[in-house]
């Protein structure tokens, strides 16, 4: 018996509309996958062929196009992502899909572990619980103490991105999207952070992940998905 997945993306498209140039610049064109739990996702493909599109879609970034996005909620609810309004998303964002992007993004003169603990606060979890488990990721991703109570404004982007891997796998969302989470990362602390991604699926995570470097693919992805760039349209005037 084959499982259920917890996502599926149906004909994802995504364009972007360059109203005072009156172009349409094509991003993502009919994607179609799977995700499961307990099991990464990986998409792969050139620079342009609209991975990061794709996750930002999902996540509500940016709205698609065209096509579905049918996420099946931990309460049994089946929900298409494309047409759920702004509170359902929050609320899913909140409870149980987590994303880790690029760059941090934190409010100023947030102390660090204030930053990581977030996901946590907002559950309504124990602050001071919170915040110990902030401190126990930080630890293992190697910031060092004397940076926890300080904003991560000054760190280095290295550091920043520990942080915010910290941040994004600290509630152990449901699914979890990780768009270069190790490309600012050193030899050592990828390996930790590999370590804690195949933690998180055998606790029955569903992840979907784009990879700078290809043998991060080889490690942890169960199943690949590889992406081309859209074929250019006809650039005519925007209404």
């Amino acid at each position: 018996m084959t499982a259920e997945p917890i996502l599926s993306v149906e004909g994802f498209s995504k364009q972007f509309e360059l109203h005072e140039q009156g172009k349409i610049i094509p991003s993502s064109s009919n994607v179609n996958f799977d995700v499961y739990a307990g099991k990464l996702t990986a998409l792969i493909g050139p620079t342009g062929a609209g991975k990061s599109s794709v996750l930002k879609g999902i996540f509500r970034t940016y709205l698609p196009s065209s096509g579905r996005i049918i996420y099946h909620a931990v309460n049994g609810h089946t929900l298409d992502l494309v047409q759920a309004d702004d509170y359902q998303i929050l609320d899913l964002r909140r409870q149980e899909i987590g994303f880790v992007t690029q760059f941090l993004h934190a409010l100023p003169r947030q102390a660090t572990e204030d930053v990581v603990a977030q996901p946590l606060f907002q559950r309504g979890v124990n602050r001071d619980q919170a915040r110990q488990k902030a401190r126990e990721l930080l630890e293992q991703l190697n910031i060092p103490e004397r940076l926890w109570s300080v904003p991560p404004a000054t760190f280095s982007g290295g550091e920043k991105q520990r942080v915010n891997l910290a941040r994004g796998l600290i509630a152990k969302p449901r699914l979890l999207l990780l768009d270069e989470p190790t490309a600012s990362l050193d030899p050592a602390t990828t390996d930790r952070v590999v370590e804690m991604i195949q933690a998180m699926k055998i606790e029955g995570t569903a992840m979907l992940a784009i990879f700078h470097h290809p043998d991060l693919v080889e490690r942890l992805a169960d199943n690949v998905v590889t992406l081309t760039p859209p074929l250019a349209l006809d650039n005519k005037e925007v209404a």
